[in-house]
Protein backbone atom coordinates (compact mmCIF):
# COMPACT_ATOMS: atom_id res chain seq x y z
CA UNK A 1 0.00 0.00 0.00
CA UNK A 2 1.10 3.84 -0.80
CA UNK A 3 2.09 5.28 2.01
CA UNK A 4 0.13 8.70 2.69
CA UNK A 5 2.11 11.44 3.06
CA UNK A 6 1.04 15.20 3.75
CA UNK A 7 2.64 18.04 1.93
CA UNK A 8 5.78 18.00 3.16
CA UNK A 9 6.32 14.84 2.34
CA UNK A 10 5.75 13.36 6.05
CA UNK A 11 3.98 10.23 6.56
CA UNK A 12 0.58 10.52 8.09
CA UNK A 13 -2.28 8.07 8.71
CA UNK A 14 -4.95 7.58 6.79
CA UNK A 15 -8.02 10.16 6.28
CA UNK A 16 -11.10 9.71 7.51
CA UNK A 17 -13.16 12.45 5.83
CA UNK A 18 -16.32 10.87 6.75
CA UNK A 19 -16.04 10.26 10.88
CA UNK A 20 -17.99 11.40 13.57
CA UNK A 21 -17.91 10.67 16.84
CA UNK A 22 -19.83 7.88 18.02
CA UNK A 23 -22.42 7.39 21.01
CA UNK A 24 -21.46 6.24 24.51
CA UNK A 25 -23.39 2.98 24.81
CA UNK A 26 -26.23 2.53 26.83
CA UNK A 27 -27.71 -0.08 29.94
CA UNK A 28 -30.18 -1.48 27.54
CA UNK A 29 -30.37 -5.10 27.38
CA UNK A 30 -28.40 -7.49 25.15
CA UNK A 31 -29.96 -10.80 24.07
CA UNK A 32 -28.65 -13.85 22.78
CA UNK A 33 -29.65 -17.19 22.39
CA UNK A 34 -27.89 -18.74 25.54
CA UNK A 35 -27.63 -15.48 27.68
CA UNK A 36 -28.59 -11.78 28.00
CA UNK A 37 -27.02 -8.80 29.06
CA UNK A 38 -28.88 -6.54 31.78
CA UNK A 39 -27.79 -3.39 33.22
CA UNK A 40 -26.46 -3.91 36.72
CA UNK A 41 -29.44 -4.05 39.29
CA UNK A 42 -28.86 -4.58 42.87
CA UNK A 43 -32.13 -6.04 43.75
CA UNK A 44 -32.66 -8.17 40.99
CA UNK A 45 -29.00 -9.35 40.48
CA UNK A 46 -26.83 -9.10 43.54
CA UNK A 47 -27.81 -12.27 45.89
CA UNK A 48 -27.72 -14.36 42.77
CA UNK A 49 -24.50 -13.04 41.38
CA UNK A 50 -22.51 -13.32 45.11
CA UNK A 51 -24.19 -17.38 45.51
CA UNK A 52 -22.40 -17.95 41.76
CA UNK A 53 -19.12 -16.11 42.74
CA UNK A 54 -19.52 -17.83 45.73
CA UNK A 55 -19.19 -21.66 44.31
CA UNK A 56 -15.07 -19.95 43.94
CA UNK A 57 -14.43 -21.56 47.40
CA UNK A 58 -11.26 -19.87 47.74
CA UNK A 59 -11.37 -16.80 46.25
CA UNK A 60 -9.04 -17.13 43.37
CA UNK A 61 -11.54 -15.57 40.48
CA UNK A 62 -10.56 -12.80 42.35
CA UNK A 63 -6.62 -12.30 42.32
CA UNK A 64 -6.37 -10.31 38.97
CA UNK A 65 -9.63 -8.13 39.65
CA UNK A 66 -9.21 -4.65 41.65
CA UNK A 67 -12.03 -5.90 43.61
CA UNK A 68 -12.88 -8.47 45.12
CA UNK A 69 -13.19 -11.24 47.20
CA UNK A 70 -15.92 -10.50 49.03
CA UNK A 71 -16.29 -11.96 52.85
CA UNK A 72 -20.49 -11.41 52.78
CA UNK A 73 -23.37 -10.40 51.02
CA UNK A 74 -23.04 -7.17 52.54
CA UNK A 75 -19.49 -6.52 51.59
CA UNK A 76 -20.75 -7.46 47.73
CA UNK A 77 -23.60 -5.72 47.97
CA UNK A 78 -21.71 -2.33 49.31
CA UNK A 79 -19.45 -2.57 46.14
CA UNK A 80 -22.05 -3.64 43.58
CA UNK A 81 -24.47 -0.37 44.63
CA UNK A 82 -21.55 1.65 43.77
CA UNK A 83 -20.32 0.14 40.45
CA UNK A 84 -24.15 0.01 39.50
CA UNK A 85 -24.13 3.93 39.69
CA UNK A 86 -21.16 4.49 36.99
CA UNK A 87 -21.49 5.14 33.64
CA UNK A 88 -17.96 4.40 32.95
CA UNK A 89 -17.47 1.23 33.51
CA UNK A 90 -20.70 0.64 32.44
CA UNK A 91 -21.43 -2.51 34.20
CA UNK A 92 -23.94 -6.02 32.44
CA UNK A 93 -24.74 -8.71 34.42
CA UNK A 94 -24.68 -12.28 32.63
CA UNK A 95 -27.71 -13.88 33.07
CA UNK A 96 -27.79 -17.48 31.52
CA UNK A 97 -30.83 -18.06 29.53
CA UNK A 98 -31.51 -21.96 30.86
CA UNK A 99 -31.40 -21.21 34.65
CA UNK A 100 -32.37 -17.87 34.56
CA UNK A 101 -29.64 -17.17 36.98
CA UNK A 102 -26.85 -14.48 37.21
CA UNK A 103 -24.07 -15.93 36.66
CA UNK A 104 -21.36 -13.05 35.83
CA UNK A 105 -20.56 -9.66 34.87
CA UNK A 106 -18.31 -7.73 32.38
CA UNK A 107 -18.04 -3.68 31.54
CA UNK A 108 -17.58 -1.53 28.85
CA UNK A 109 -15.04 1.25 30.04
CA UNK A 110 -12.90 3.41 29.23
CA UNK A 111 -15.37 4.82 26.58
CA UNK A 112 -14.04 7.31 24.34
CA UNK A 113 -16.64 8.12 21.40
CA UNK A 114 -15.05 11.06 19.96
CA UNK A 115 -11.85 8.24 19.03
CA UNK A 116 -14.55 4.95 18.67
CA UNK A 117 -11.85 3.62 21.26
CA UNK A 118 -14.16 1.42 23.89
CA UNK A 119 -12.27 -1.30 26.22
CA UNK A 120 -14.06 -4.43 27.86
CA UNK A 121 -13.38 -4.94 31.09
CA UNK A 122 -14.27 -6.16 34.90
CA UNK A 123 -15.03 -9.72 33.55
CA UNK A 124 -16.14 -12.00 36.09
CA UNK A 125 -17.27 -15.46 35.24
CA UNK A 126 -18.58 -17.77 38.06
CA UNK A 127 -17.20 -21.26 37.73
CA UNK A 128 -20.63 -22.49 36.02
CA UNK A 129 -20.37 -19.64 33.38
CA UNK A 130 -16.42 -20.98 32.82
CA UNK A 131 -15.63 -22.43 29.41
CA UNK A 132 -19.14 -22.42 28.25
CA UNK A 133 -21.19 -21.03 25.10
CA UNK A 134 -22.83 -18.57 27.37
CA UNK A 135 -19.36 -17.06 28.25
CA UNK A 136 -18.78 -17.30 24.37
CA UNK A 137 -22.32 -15.32 23.62
CA UNK A 138 -21.88 -12.89 26.23
CA UNK A 139 -18.64 -11.69 24.74
CA UNK A 140 -20.06 -11.46 21.12
CA UNK A 141 -23.20 -9.39 22.19
CA UNK A 142 -20.66 -7.08 23.65
CA UNK A 143 -18.73 -7.14 20.48
CA UNK A 144 -22.05 -6.68 18.55
CA UNK A 145 -22.91 -3.78 20.80
CA UNK A 146 -19.83 -1.80 19.95
CA UNK A 147 -19.35 -2.51 16.73
CA UNK A 148 -22.70 -2.83 14.83
CA UNK A 149 -24.67 -1.01 17.33
CA UNK A 150 -22.58 1.93 18.44
CA UNK A 151 -19.86 1.86 15.41
CA UNK A 152 -16.60 2.05 17.53
CA UNK A 153 -13.86 1.37 15.56
CA UNK A 154 -11.36 -0.32 18.23
CA UNK A 155 -12.31 -2.21 21.00
CA UNK A 156 -9.80 -3.03 23.98
CA UNK A 157 -8.82 -5.76 26.29
CA UNK A 158 -6.59 -5.15 29.00
CA UNK A 159 -4.90 -7.65 31.69
CA UNK A 160 -2.49 -8.25 34.21
CA UNK A 161 0.30 -9.80 32.38
CA UNK A 162 0.32 -12.68 35.03
CA UNK A 163 -3.23 -13.74 34.48
CA UNK A 164 -2.30 -16.70 31.82
CA UNK A 165 -5.82 -17.36 31.17
CA UNK A 166 -6.94 -14.03 30.62
CA UNK A 167 -4.83 -13.78 28.17
CA UNK A 168 -5.49 -17.03 26.38
CA UNK A 169 -8.87 -15.92 26.71
CA UNK A 170 -8.53 -12.71 24.90
CA UNK A 171 -6.60 -14.70 22.05
CA UNK A 172 -9.54 -17.45 21.54
CA UNK A 173 -12.25 -14.70 21.48
CA UNK A 174 -10.46 -13.04 18.59
CA UNK A 175 -8.23 -9.91 19.92
CA UNK A 176 -4.55 -8.93 18.65
CA UNK A 177 -1.79 -8.72 20.62
CA UNK A 178 -0.80 -4.97 20.99
CA UNK A 179 1.97 -4.76 23.52
CA UNK A 180 3.13 -4.90 27.30
CA UNK A 181 3.60 -1.84 29.24
CA UNK A 182 5.71 -2.43 32.38
CA UNK A 183 4.53 -1.05 35.62
CA UNK A 184 1.53 0.11 34.36
CA UNK A 185 -0.63 0.08 37.51
CA UNK A 186 -0.44 -0.79 41.26
CA UNK A 187 -3.30 -2.23 43.05
CA UNK A 188 -4.17 -4.62 46.13
CA UNK A 189 -0.54 -3.86 47.01
CA UNK A 190 1.24 -4.83 44.27
CA UNK A 191 2.95 -3.80 40.53
CA UNK A 192 0.80 -4.50 37.13
CA UNK A 193 2.44 -4.97 34.12
CA UNK A 194 -0.37 -4.73 31.54
CA UNK A 195 -0.63 -6.31 28.30
CA UNK A 196 -2.88 -4.96 25.67
CA UNK A 197 -5.28 -6.63 23.12
CA UNK A 198 -7.39 -5.06 20.22
CA UNK A 199 -9.89 -5.78 17.83
CA UNK A 200 -10.75 -3.28 15.05
CA UNK A 201 -13.87 -2.76 12.82
CA UNK A 202 -12.24 -3.58 10.11
CA UNK A 203 -11.80 -7.52 11.53
CA UNK A 204 -15.29 -7.25 12.60
CA UNK A 205 -17.06 -8.65 9.93
CA UNK A 206 -15.13 -12.00 9.75
CA UNK A 207 -14.87 -12.67 13.51
CA UNK A 208 -18.56 -11.76 13.34
CA UNK A 209 -19.12 -14.75 11.26
CA UNK A 210 -16.96 -16.64 12.65
CA UNK A 211 -19.07 -16.60 16.08
CA UNK A 212 -22.32 -17.17 14.62
CA UNK A 213 -21.01 -20.06 12.93
CA UNK A 214 -19.65 -21.32 16.25
CA UNK A 215 -22.47 -20.55 18.19
CA UNK A 216 -24.99 -22.32 16.25
CA UNK A 217 -26.63 -25.08 18.43
CA UNK A 218 -25.69 -27.53 15.39
CA UNK A 219 -21.55 -26.88 16.42
CA UNK A 220 -22.51 -29.31 19.78
CA UNK A 221 -22.69 -32.06 20.25
CA UNK A 222 -25.05 -34.30 22.16
CA UNK A 223 -22.93 -34.04 25.54
CA UNK A 224 -22.46 -30.06 24.81
CA UNK A 225 -18.99 -30.20 23.06
CA UNK A 226 -17.71 -27.97 20.14
CA UNK A 227 -17.53 -29.80 16.84
CA UNK A 228 -15.59 -26.52 15.46
CA UNK A 229 -13.19 -24.41 17.60
CA UNK A 230 -13.72 -20.93 17.96
CA UNK A 231 -9.89 -19.93 17.31
CA UNK A 232 -9.77 -22.01 13.91
CA UNK A 233 -12.74 -20.46 12.69
CA UNK A 234 -11.50 -16.62 13.33
CA UNK A 235 -8.40 -17.77 12.36
CA UNK A 236 -9.97 -18.91 8.69
CA UNK A 237 -11.75 -15.30 8.34
CA UNK A 238 -8.78 -13.56 8.76
CA UNK A 239 -6.85 -15.90 5.80
CA UNK A 240 -10.08 -15.84 3.91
Amino acid sequence: MTQRTNEFGQPIGEFLPDWQPVSSPSPKSMIGRYCQLEAFDVERHAEQLYQSYAENADGSMWTYMSCGPFASLSKFLEWMRSAAEGKDPLFYTIVETASVNAVGQAALMRIVPEHGVIEVGNIAFSPRLQRTRVATEAMYLLMKRVFDELGYRRYEWKCDSCNAPSRRAAERFGFTYDGFFSQAVVYKGRNRDTTWYSMIDKEWPGIKAAYEEWLQPNNFDAGGMQKKKLADLIEASRVN
